[in-house]
């Protein structure tokens, strides 16, 4: 009887061969994706769709604005008698030719690289810095950090201009005693180096704080287990950096100085508000030299096409800049 119901049971493997001639096995329907369903695919967009709008009326509208501006001809006649005179390229074609343009644009780029060089390595220090101090001394030093960045830019740059005064300032008042008698009435703003030092300076002390403090915050993902085994393969302070702190900390390094070239390369109140690109515009980075040859000098069709040129001037630069870095990301893997 067991044989017999042996032979009868067709088994796991005849179950699922068909016989030919016999009708097909039913499949059950696909499922419609529900109303919920598709509302949960779409939520997301819809989420964007505020941010998106506002982005757009507040810098698209602007941006368009301008470029069309720039293919005008608008002076104060203009202005004045609301007339649109469309003069083409020509506004591009009197920037790319005139030697002004060049010379600011290779200095702002001098200026951008000296800085970013400058924040990176002060807020890199100062960040492992904060890693190795006490609680007490983490938060003192954390909230000068925090006060300094959160100073307003213009207030800040009043604060320098008052150290750096000639007759008044407090730089001068502290070389005078330490014996440097002739820097007692020094104008830093008198030539092109020294104004570009104080301005270096000003931009130097407000990033510090933001390469610091979200450097500090990298550190502490480390685990400290790495830490403890390179130290028993006889690492020291320099080879524990090299070996645990800094592949972690590359990915911030980069993000970092990719956000610090930019605020950099478009920093205007601090090189306007020191000097306005004095002494004889020879401290002109190319937003200043923009706003100069738009307002001040009131050809507002020249400073749009200047001002769009600098763009695609900083993206030029961060697009650099982006391709080393996926390059070393591709070499990594």
């Amino acid at each position: 009887m067991a044989v017999a119901t042996e032979r009868n049971d067709p088994g796991p493997a005849a179950a699922g061969v068909r016989r030919s001639g016999a009708p097909p096995v039913p499949t059950a329907p696909a499922p419609v994706p529900s109303g919920r369903g598709r509302l949960t695919g779409v939520a997301p967009y819809l989420l964007l769709l505020p941010a998106l709008a506002v982005t757009a009326v507040l810098l698209g509208w602007p941006l368009v604005k301008n470029g069309m501006l720039s293919f005008q001809n608008l002076n104060m006649r203009q202005l004045i008698q609301h007339l649109t005179e469309w003069n083409g390229v020509d506004n591009y074609r009197t920037a790319l030719t005139s030697e002004d343009f060049w010379r600011v644009t290779a200095r702002s780029v001098v200026f951008t690289g000296a800085n970013v060089v400058l924040i990176m390595v002060l807020g890199t220090l100062t960040g492992l810095l904060l890693a190795r101090l006490g609680k007490a001394m983490r938060l003192l030093l954390s909230i000068g950090l925090v006060l300094a960045w959160a100073m307003p830019v213009i207030a800040a740059t009043t604060v320098f201009q008052w150290l750096f005064a000639a007759r008044f300032g407090v730089v001068n008042w502290v070389l005078d005693k330490l014996g440097r008698h002739a820097m007692a009435d020094y104008n830093w703003t008198g030539s092109q180096f020294s104004t570009f030092f104080v301005i270096t300076v000003l931009i130097v002390w407000q990033s510090i704080p933001f390469v610091a403090i979200n450097l500090y915050a990298a550190t502490t993902t480390i685990p400290g287990e790495l830490y403890e085994a390179a130290a028993l393969d006889g690492a020291g302070t320099w080879k524990s950096f090299t070996s645990v702190t800094f592949p972690f900390l590359k990915p911030f390094l980069l993000a970092t100085t990719f956000l610090e070239v930019i605020w950099v390369f478009k920093a205007f109140p601090q090189v306007f508000a020191i000097n306005e690109g004095g002494p004889d515009r020879l401290t002109e980075t190319l937003p200043v030299y923009a706003f100069i040859e738009g307002v001040g000098n009131q050809h507002y069709g020249m400073g749009a096409a200047i001002s769009l040129l600098t763009i695609l001037v900083l993206l030029a630069l961060t697009s650099y800049y982006l391709r080393i870095v996926l390059r070393q990301e591709e070499d990594e893997l």
